[in-house]
């Protein structure tokens, strides 16, 4: 582990009743800016939203090579090492005396296909978007927004040796993005169609081979996933803002990595450490949301009566304390919240937590790799199973079933699950979408399952703006 260093800082705290996260994200100048928010107000998932813009390091990994970008001093770096290492060793690991979960750090994604890193799923896929395997960038200006004490707080850190005055300039800069009143009206959206990379044949004929395999006992599930494409029309920002009205969720991300962007609205999340405690939350069963309070409670018993449903959710939980195990203290492993019904706006979902506490001389890092990906997205046992998806999917998933979210500078990390997500690159955008096969799946319903998880992003379109 990284040993902790001092580090000078400055803070001012605003009251935030006039402000708010899209507000402040608008009036922030600067490249590369990032906005990580909850739109789903939970005593923990929903407390704080993060705003920064002009990173000074950029850390991209593909396969074992790392190429680290100096963007202060232009200036770049190449290592032979793969990036997850080389931010164990090299990211600055600096703790100071605030009441927040994020003060500066790392921000970006890892996909899924970095798992190829520590485990042999088969020959490496095309790439048809040539994105990096993980891509994060790392900031040391900052701005943290309360929501349930309606504060702002703008953090100027100084992880190396700059001249006090310059820390001073930098904060200062913050303030007056505080204080200045953005223009907050949206752009329009042209209306467009995403079309399947397969046909519904095609699918069908690979959840057929994947239930082959079930059968012969070779794995458990297998979560298969299709890509769709569609030429993007319109303001990315105005997309997502329209996404956080119609699909609130507890982790929502916007990162303008400038050669393309990451947007979408996350109900799992992957990982998440503080100190050596470690948690992770498993979602598996779904229901719509009722039109009443009643016909919610109809829904929820029909979904915690649903035994194929509910074998789904066990078998994930399970891995999930699997994943833990590898990485946690053996008698620190519980499961405080077991098949816990959580609300949303359109549907509800079953939800466990499961905790750990990390082995003394391992790190956030080590848990995010043990974790990685999600069985949600992969299957049981996963290292089969993704072979399987390996095998069947034909082309790398990228960010999709990966994860998004931050590495706090004291190297606590909070990580999405990256589904719900779209990624633009020039004038395209794609999104992916998945179906967990068992053995008595119906071929046809589970394609129709992958659109109707899509529907998601592709109904954003038909919101109407708000000026």
């Amino acid at each position: 582990m990284k040993d902790t260093q001092t580090a000078s800082f400055k803070l001012i705290k605003l009251n935030a009743d006039t402000l708010t996260p899209i507000g402040i994200f608008q009036s922030l100048s600067g490249k590369k800016k990032f906005l990580l928010e909850s739109t789903f107000q939970h005593e923990e998932k929903g407390k704080f939203s993060f705003i920064g813009s002009e990173p000074y390091q950029e850390i991209i990994g593909r396969g074992n090579k790392t190429t680290v970008n100096d963007l202060e001093n232009e200036h770049v770096n190449y290592h032979n090492q793969n990036a997850l290492d080389y931010m164990k060793c090299h990211l600055p690991k600096i703790e100071i005396d605030l009441p927040l979960p994020f003060y500066g750090g790392a921000v970006g994604y890892i996909g899924y296909d970095f798992i190829r890193q520590y485990e042999d799923i088969g020959p490496s896929l095309t790439d048809d978007l040539n994105m990096p395997d993980i891509h994060f960038m790392v900031y040391k200006d900052v701005i943290i927004f309360d929501h349930s004490n309606e504060t702002v707080y703008a953090v100027a850190m100084n992880p190396g040796l700059e001249p006090e005055a310059l820390l001073d300039k930098r904060l200062e800069s913050l303030r007056n993005t505080l204080t200045t009143k953005a223009d907050v009206s949206e752009g329009d959206l042209s209306s467009i169609d995403f079309e399947p990379e397969l046909t519904e044949q095609q699918f069908i004929e690979k959840v057929r081979i994947a239930q082959e395999k079930i059968h012969q006992g070779e794995v458990l599930q297998v979560v298969l996933s299709q890509k769709m494409k569609a030429k993007m029309n319109g303001d990315p920002f105005s997309f997502y803002r329209r996404l956080r009205r119609a699909n609130p969720s507890p982790y929502m991300f916007y990162i303008n990595f400038e050669d393309y962007l990451v947007l979408g609205a996350s109900p799992e999340s992957l990982i998440q450490t503080t100190g050596r405690d470690v948690v992770t939350n498993p979602i598996a069963g779904t229901r719509a949301r009722g039109k009443t309070p009643h016909e919610d409670e109809v829904l929820i018993k029909d979904l915690l009566s649903d035994e194929k449903e509910l074998s789904e959710h066990r078998m994930l939980v399970d891995l999930s304390k699997n994943d833990l195990g590898k990485v946690c203290e053996s008698d620190s492993i519980t499961i405080p919240t077991y098949m816990k019904i959580e609300k949303y706006q359109h549907v509800m979902h079953i939800v466990s937590e499961v905790k750990g506490r990390l082995n003394k001389n391992l790190s956030g890092l080590d848990a995010l790799i043990a974790c990685l990906p999600a069985g949600t997205v992969s299957g049981e046992p996963k290292v089969r199973a993704m072979q399987i998806i390996n095998e069947l999917e034909e082309k790398k998933r990228g960010v999709y079933a990966g994860g998004i979210g931050f590495i706090n500078f004291n190297h606590d990390l909070n990580i999405a699950l990256a589904i719900r997500s779209l990624v633009i690159k020039g004038t395209r955008a794609y999104l992916q979408a998945g179906a967990g096969i068992v053995y008595d799946s119906v071929p046809e319903k589970e394609y129709l399952e992958t659109l109707q998880k899509a529907k998601s992003l592709m109904e954003v379109y038909q919101a109407d703006p708000v000026n």
